[in-house]
């Protein structure tokens, strides 16, 4: 990891907007440092961060792996090991440049057999990959399954998304607890996204989480998605940029 690189983790229960965020951090820090080197990993299955970000994804981590894999059923183990070899320019291959950042998606979740070796090899190389990066953003799956399996092992900032639900808040709670003993993080927080209103606010309680932001439903998201626009245009005055950009304030990134 680079010295002073900072790598936001965003986790949550699913459908509580938890990429979106992602995607709104990914744009407000391309924004605030246009001089510096931003990657976006979509590490959730459902590869939603790519379209929210406007990109187009061809390969993704697993895919490198699925290939490795099935050299190694087809039993030719010097083949496999080549391309063990060549695993790190493969994924700088799958790696999509933009303007203002770039992009990795890691794909499917991992498969239960005997790559364990494999799969923690290309862990290590998503590791070398983020050396060469000052902000490193992480759209995580929904759950608490890779802080489970260590897959966030260091990141500096943990930022967990919740709704106004007591599900919500009792995962993200869940994911903290969990954190505290598996993961090396500087700073955490929580975000409460997609609230109905401001009346909910008293009711909702994160337990020893302090909350970065509240951000009300935005209806700009809505009609986004609908014409197929990226996050990267919503404008400023929406409530998630504002809300978002709060949080990263609170929590000194921006």
């Amino acid at each position: 990891m680079k010295e002073n690189a900072k790598i936001i983790a965003v986790a949550g229960k699913g459908g509580v907007g938890k990429t979106s965020v992602s995607a709104t951090i990914v744009k407000l820090l391309t924004e605030k440092y246009p001089d510096k080197k931003i990657l976006a990993i979509d590490a959730d299955p459902a590869v939603g961060l790519s379209t929210a970000l406007g990109i187009n994804v061809q390969t993704t981590i697993d895919d490198i792996r699925k290939e490795i894999v099935s050299t190694v059923e087809d039993g030719d183990t010097k083949a496999a090991i080549e391309l063990l070899g060549d695993a790190r320019y493969k994924i700088f291959d799958a790696l999509v440049e933009t303007d203002g950042f770039a992009f990795i998606a890691v794909g499917r979740p991992e498969s239960a057999g005997c790559y364990c070796k494999i799969n923690s090899y290309l862990k290590e190389v998503i590791s070398l990959l983020s050396e060469e990066f000052d902000y490193v953003v992480i759209d995580g799956e929904a759950g608490i399954e890779q802080i489970n399996r260590r897959v966030m092992e260091k990141v500096t900032h943990l930022l967990l998304v919740s709704d106004a639900s007591k599900k919500g808040t009792h995962v993200i709670e869940t994911i903290k607890s969990v954190a505290d003993e598996l993961v090396m993080y500087e700073k955490i927080g929580a975000i409460l996204n997609r609230l109905p209103s401001e009346d909910v606010i008293p009711y909702i309680d994160t337990g020893d989480i302090p909350v970065l932001a509240y951000i009300l439903s935005d209806p700009n998201l809505a009609v986004y998605d609908i014409e197929g626009k990226n996050i990267m245009q919503l404008p400023d005055d929406s409530n998630i940029v504002k809300g978002v950009a709060e949080a990263l304030r609170k929590m000194e990134i921006i």
